[in-house]
């Protein structure tokens, strides 16, 4: 059972990869947002992993985030997810960014218990 406090911290270094000009979101050197929603996503992910029953994920229904700051290349990231609710297969989550015990973002998050094979076979 997920319980309400369940958290995970996930973390990245930024390098060319995950940069704004590299990934298509800005013309800087410094961490994109859409890199800083994917560790964000990672970590509330990885923080119910344990809970679920063989054969079920999560997937993510819906995201609100404030990038607050930016980040260097070579600066050291870290994503936190505490869960807030929970609601049947409905997960909610607090995120938040940090570089250098900086905060560089926040929001929450919203994530849904899904079978895999089920999901998969969804597709269009």
């Amino acid at each position: 059972m997920i319980e309400i406090g369940t958290k995970h911290t996930s973390t990245t270094v930024v390098d060319h990869t995950n940069v704004a000009s590299a990934v298509g979101s800005g013309g800087l050197d410094v961490f994109a947002t859409p890199s800083m929603v994917a560790l964000m996503e990672h970590a509330a992910m990885t923080a119910v992993a344990p809970y679920l029953a063989e054969g079920d994920t999560t997937v993510g229904g819906h995201i609100a985030t404030t990038h607050i700051a930016p980040s260097p290349i070579g600066a050291t990231i870290e994503a936190e997810a505490i869960v807030t609710a929970v609601e049947g297969r409905k997960i909610e989550f607090e995120v938040e960014a940090r570089c250098g015990g900086q905060v560089i973002g926040k929001g929450t998050h919203l994530r849904f218990v899904v079978n895999a094979a089920k999901f998969m076979s969804k597709l269009l």
